[in-house]
């Protein structure tokens, strides 16, 4: 694919960058009002209600007869059932900067998985490229003075199953856009996010006998706001153009912009919060810039000539 018809891909691609490194801020807020479960269910409630409006007013055309719709429920029990539950779990036994090096790892198990099950091939400048986006996140976080303590062992192996979950996802997501639209893909994915959490919560208050605190969060303005950019924005939003992004993109040149989100929310950490902004991060940043750049740059000449003797060969 030439470089003009990769520009909405490209851009999207940085777009949910920007989205998902503004959701940590978004994330804390929330969390400061209900618990992540909750939290969970009315951002994915948000998420679902939003884009039923459309799909209900025919805006949205979804057609799933005839088509091999099962394969999607495997999707949704990845992402978002999967991640967002071993993520909410890990974190509970492992620190913020664990999980933010962890996650930076994705890249390198999407770039694996998608190897083997969608037979995607990468040089060897574009592996070097993906590593060193990788070190640029896990050097930033060690400067700060973050690492990983090896006594964490239960919430290391949640954070590092989350890897795991999300390239599985977008590795599966890559071979059923073939298949559906990215509208198709995504209500599917925000239907079984809200009705699954929401069962879980709702028991989980009855169990404790607290169900006439569910709603008590949404009397927080400060709450309401953050669910919303959480549900409409960090979740249904990026879900579409991840889809849409993955219809057009490898999986493991999309799963390394994800690691600019960690500029994002150091950026508006500095801004929002007035945190320190050092050397270091400037390092680390130019290395994840160029790691994302190399990633989707290098070997680009390669593939296309790969393409051009694959279409003879048929020929």
């Amino acid at each position: 694919m030439d470089s003009k018809s990769l520009k909405l891909p490209y851009f999207f691609a940085v777009l949910n960058a920007v989205i998902i490194g503004l959701s940590f801020l978004f994330a804390k807020q929330a969390l400061d009002d209900a618990s992540p479960l909750d939290t969970l269910t009315f951002r994915f409630a948000a998420s679902f209600l939003v884009m039923s409006v459309p799909v209900a007013f025919g805006w949205v055309k979804l057609a799933y007869r005839g088509k091999p719709w099962p394969k999607l429920l495997p999707l949704a029990a990845m992402y978002p059932l999967g991640f967002f539950t071993l993520q909410a779990y890990g974190l509970q036994h492992a620190t913020s900067a664990e999980g933010g090096i962890l996650y930076a790892f994705t890249p390198i198990v999407t770039m694996i998985v998608a190897s083997v099950f969608l037979k995607e091939m990468t040089t060897l400048l574009q592996k070097l490229s993906i590593f060193v986006s990788v070190f640029g996140v896990v050097f930033i976080f060690l400067m700060k003075g973050g690492g990983i303590d090896w006594s964490n062992l239960t919430g290391i192996t949640l954070l590092l199953l989350t890897c795991v979950i999300f390239a599985g996802y977008t590795t599966m997501a890559r071979s059923l856009t073939k298949q559906f639209s990215p509208a198709e893909i995504t209500y599917i994915m925000m239907a079984i996010g809200f009705a699954v959490f929401l069962i879980i919560s709702f028991a989980g208050h009855a169990a404790a006998g607290t169900l006439h605190r569910f709603f008590v969060p949404l009397s927080s303005s400060t709450f309401v706001v953050s669910v919303l950019y959480l549900g409409i924005v960090s979740s249904l939003v990026t879900a579409l153009t991840s889809n849409y992004i993955l219809s057009k993109m490898e999986a493991s040149k999309m799963s390394v912009f994800a690691n600019l989100s960690t500029i994002v929310s150091m950026a508006a950490g500095a801004i929002v919060l007035g945190e320190e902004l050092t050397v270091y991060h400037l390092i680390g940043s130019l290395l994840i810039i160029a790691g994302v750049v190399g990633a989707n740059r290098l070997g680009r000449k390669k593939a296309a000539e790969s393409m051009v003797q694959g279409k003879r060969a048929e020929a």
